[in-house]
């Protein structure tokens, strides 16, 4: 006789990038079995296809996790997580007062959003004349660096090639799809930008939607009371 089947709930989200609604259940033992093989690893690739993997499962097969902003990849796994363990996240914090001693805090993550800036675009302007069209870093650019949203200079070349969409010059009168170029290609466009212009490109990054929460905590030793904006999906399970 076979075993009966056991009926798993299903929820729904709205995905920050689009707006689409999103329907997702809890991971099941198999495939948090493959999370924690990951983690165990330390090997940031299989971390990596590990979330795309149980993100990709835990939506149905509907997301094409690949795909999309590395934003809404951390918003589905920080909810499914929520909904397959637990939605309070246990955390060791550092407090700001000392710099040494850390605090044990709570986070809800069903109140963890993306935040967006107001001034955000994706459009930056090199010259009077020519600029670029961006488009969001997947999870596939962060592979070698693994749950983790840092642009730091070993990364940071190929990252912005892979995020740009377009290319454009005699103010859009020429336009390059910056799929039909190389990467190579791609780089040695960057690497033509002055210092200021390639700054532009940094504030793209550095104001584009993030997965970000502000917490509050004391010190625990000297009972001061510290504040730490958390972002991405490490911090919230330090």
């Amino acid at each position: 006789m076979a075993l009966p089947k056991l009926n798993t709930p299903t929820y729904e989200l709205v995905l920050p990038s689009s707006e689409e609604k999103i329907k997702f259940r809890p991971f099941l033992v198999k495939e948090e079995k493959i999370l924690m093989i990951a983690m165990e690893s330390d090997d940031n690739r299989q971390i990596i296809e590990a979330v795309k993997t149980i993100v990709s499962e835990c939506t149905f097969n509907e997301v094409k996790v690949a795909e999309i902003p590395m934003f809404d990849v951390e918003y589905l796994f920080l909810n499914i997580r929520a909904k397959s363990v637990g939605e309070i996240s246990q955390i060791k914090l550092l407090c700001q007062d000392d710099g040494k001693t850390y605090a044990n805090v709570e986070v809800d993550l069903t109140e963890v959003n993306v935040k967006v800036n107001q001034d955000h675009t994706n459009k930056i302007e090199l010259t009077d004349d020519t600029g670029m069209l961006m488009k969001y870093p997947t999870i596939d650019s962060f592979k070698d660096s693994g749950l983790t949203t840092d642009v730091n200079p070993s990364n940071m070349l190929e990252i912005v090639a892979s995020c740009i969409s377009q290319i454009y010059a005699e103010k859009g009168e020429k336009v390059y799809e910056a799929k039909d170029q190389t990467t190579k290609e791609l780089i040695e466009f960057l690497e033509q930008m002055n210092t200021k212009q390639f700054k532009d490109v940094q504030h793209f990054f550095e104001n584009m939607p993030k997965l970000k929460h502000e917490v509050q905590f004391v010190n625990p030793k000297t009972k001061k009371k510290s504040k730490v904006m958390l972002q991405g999906l490490n911090d919230f399970f330090a």
